[in-house]
């Protein structure tokens, strides 16, 4: 089969490899979309993945292809997307359903084979049939969607007529803004460093857009805020844009050391500001009601998705779409998506 094999960062080859065949308690997947998270730019471009040479990319959907022994309650044919981490179900945070948190746990594309290829075996633990019907592209954005959605549930949930704020609108950050108006919020700001994504912004639902650095309006404090960029300056804009008792919960990953500046200290600590953090997606039973929730929201067109996608390729793009998106700076884009 094909696959785009990492072999050290930046170094990504479209080569035939062998194509895997499930063993008991697997099925074989033909994918059939599959994205690019923000996770992957630095596995793939820059620090490397878990082990290599490996074939990355976790956020994919499929069709069953063949069944190992002993799979049932799954037919050969059935579209199904994949929660990416194989947790161990014995560690203490497995023992309490926290798998985002698991001590010992596998993951599709970076510590394991994953999607960007034509087939996969996935453990049918980490399969989920998708409603008839459902776009394969939307089956494969669960993942995302779900990350949204765990941290929002992290920080208490939204209010009936609250107002809600997301800083960093790249796909997680878009569908943060749905899930807040799909739970109550009558408002939701969107601050992003790019027009192009708050215009998405706008798209997915909020009601007050800023670019990075605009001055917010203290009327526009919000009661929960996510912050989805990772960077020093969004975590500290993030905590200051939070209301008196509001909640603000960190998804975005920072590269290099976050400060607080002491403006925002004085600020969470006078006005009694809960910070969160969330990690994963994960809850149980295992994948629990955030993929489960996220998975009948997407099928049934409850969260939009499709104006998400930026670029849609083929499997062959891929080494090529990577190259440009490590030499071509403020290229912009939404999900990428593969259709291997």
């Amino acid at each position: 089969m094909r696959a785009a094999v990492l072999y050290t960062p930046g170094d990504i080859r479209l080569e035939d490899v062998a194509k895997p065949s499930p063993a008991p308690g697997e099925v074989l997947l033909r994918v059939a979309a599959v994205g690019v998270c923000g996770s992957d730019l630095p596995r793939m471009l820059t620090k490397g993945a878990h082990k290599m040479p490996i074939i990355c990319g976790h956020e994919f959907s499929g069709h069953i292809e063949a069944l190992g022994n002993g799979v049932t309650g799954f037919a050969e044919g059935d579209l199904c997307t994949v929660p990416p981490m194989l947790p161990c179900g014995v560690c203490d945070q497995c023992a309490t359903g926290d798998f985002s948190r698991c001590r010992n746990y596998d993951y599709f594309g970076s510590r394991r084979d994953g999607a960007y290829a034509e087939w996969v075996v996935v453990p049918d633990a980490n399969l989920m049939k998708a409603p008839a019907g459902t776009d394969p592209r939307a089956a494969a954005m669960v993942d995302p969607a779900s990350i949204a959605l765990h941290a929002i549930w992290k920080a208490g949930g939204v209010r009936m007529g609250s107002r809600g704020a997301v800083i960093g609108c790249g796909p997680i950050g878009l569908f943060a803004i749905q899930w807040m108006l799909l739970m109550g919020a009558t408002e939701v700001v969107a601050i992003d460093v790019s027009a192009e994504k708050l215009a998405q912004a706008q798209q997915a639902g909020a009601t007050h857009t800023f670019l990075a650095g605009e001055t917010i309006p203290p009327g526009l404090l919000a009661d929960i805020i996510v912050e989805a960029a990772g960077h020093p300056s969004s975590v500290n804009a993030a905590a200051l844009l939070a209301a008196p008792g509001g909640h603000v919960v960190f998804i975005g990953i920072p590269v290099g050391d976050v400060t607080l500046h002491n403006k925002t200290f004085q600020h969470f600590l006078r006005q009694e500001v809960s910070l969160h953090g969330s990690w994963n997606s994960f809850g149980a039973p295992y994948p629990g009601p955030q993929w489960t929730v996220t998975l009948d929201k997407l099928a049934s067109g409850a969260l939009k998705w499709d104006f998400m996608i930026s670029h849609e390729l083929g499997l062959e793009d891929l080494p090529a779409m990577f190259d440009r998106l490590k030499s071509e700076k403020g290229m912009f884009f939404s999900k990428i998506m593969f259709r291997p």
